[in-house]
């Protein structure tokens, strides 16, 4: 598969997830670009702004095997991963798989359960494989983790651990929609009497498994110059000598962005990356690895105006 071929089989995908999802543009090719790249996504925003049916729809777009996790105080590690149960008619342990074996899970309000819980997915996102009882499990190397969360005011949340954060590529807020968005919304989703799914508003594959991975091969043939490697360092570095930021981005932070950035480039037709690329993805990749320091929360400052100010101090190649 060549990259116009790639570019053709995410307009695809769109597409059909612009079938059920009105707006959230962004979002979806920030999914793409995930996918593409072998990132994890953080959805954050307001209850019933159609997060966790945008990963439903998104999963059935790209063919890949749904799984869901409803996050709760009282879930258990095991809950999530699975475990070994007795089996008294063969008197063996039998292991019995939870729902992290699928291709993409969606961790729905991930942050309304405790960090115990939560830790269990840290080996699943950084090596999509799981340990049960000694033995190791491997996932698949598709293994994609969309997390949706409530922001952090709200009642019953948790925030996640730092280690969590820093294995999510991208953090995304959406916002509500636009009034003529809002419109768009009641009149497609206001007919429907039943509950919502992605088959009833004709949402289908846009291409199989092999498509997909076809598609994840031809990205890793993108350029990425050594004048691009060195603005992503200096931009991620840039974080840790800001005034504002207590506790800057890591090096897999680096890393992550340069991955993202081939994988942004294809989307926007390209077979090389620019600095505006690693500029545009710089903000969803680095808000939620960051720390405010204790003067910036005092003067009401926020961690996206911290990474803005970064981002325009940092200086570009031409």
């Amino acid at each position: 598969m060549d990259l116009d071929q790639v570019r053709t089989v995410a307009k695809a995908v769109k597409a059909e997830v612009a079938k059920a999802i009105v707006g959230q543009d962004e979002a979806v090719d920030l999914l793409l670009t995930a996918l593409f790249c072998g990132g994890h996504v953080l959805l954050e925003g307001p209850p019933g702004a159609a997060k966790t049916f945008m990963a439903q729809c998104f999963a059935r777009a790209t063919s890949l095997a749904f799984g869901r996790i409803q996050f709760t105080p009282d879930l258990m590690p095991g809950d999530i991963i699975g475990s070994s149960l007795f089996d008294f008619q063969t008197s063996r342990f039998r292991l019995v798989k939870g729902p992290v074996f699928c291709q993409l899970l969606l961790a729905d309000e991930i942050n309304r359960t405790p960090p115990k819980t939560q830790a269990a997915l840290l080996e699943a996102m950084q090596e999509r494989a799981v340990t049960i009882d000694g033995e190791r499990h491997d996932l698949g190397d598709r293994f994609t983790v969309v997390a949706t969360q409530n922001p952090i005011e709200h009642q019953g949340t948790y925030p996640l651990p730092e280690a969590q954060l820093d294995r999510f590529l991208f953090k995304h807020v959406i916002a509500y929609p636009s009034e003529a968005e809002e419109r768009a919304v009641v009149a497609r989703h206001g007919l429907q009497n039943h509950s919502m799914s992605p088959e009833i508003f004709g949402v289908d594959a846009a291409g199989g498994a092999e498509t997909i991975a076809d598609a994840i091969e031809a990205v890793q043939t993108v350029r990425l110059e050594g004048e691009i490697v060195d603005y992503v360092v200096a931009l991620v570095r840039a974080t840790r000598d800001s005034g504002d930021l207590l506790v800057g981005a890591s090096p897999r932070c680096s890393t992550m962005l340069a991955r993202a950035a081939r994988a942004w480039a294809v989307l926007q037709g390209r077979d090389y990356v620019n600095p505006d690329d690693v500029k545009f993805l710089a903000l969803p990749t680095l808000r939620h690895r960051v720390t405010l320091s204790p003067a910036a929360e005092i003067e009401g400052r926020t961690a996206d105006e911290a990474v803005k100010a970064v981002i325009e101090r940092t200086p570009a190649p031409r």
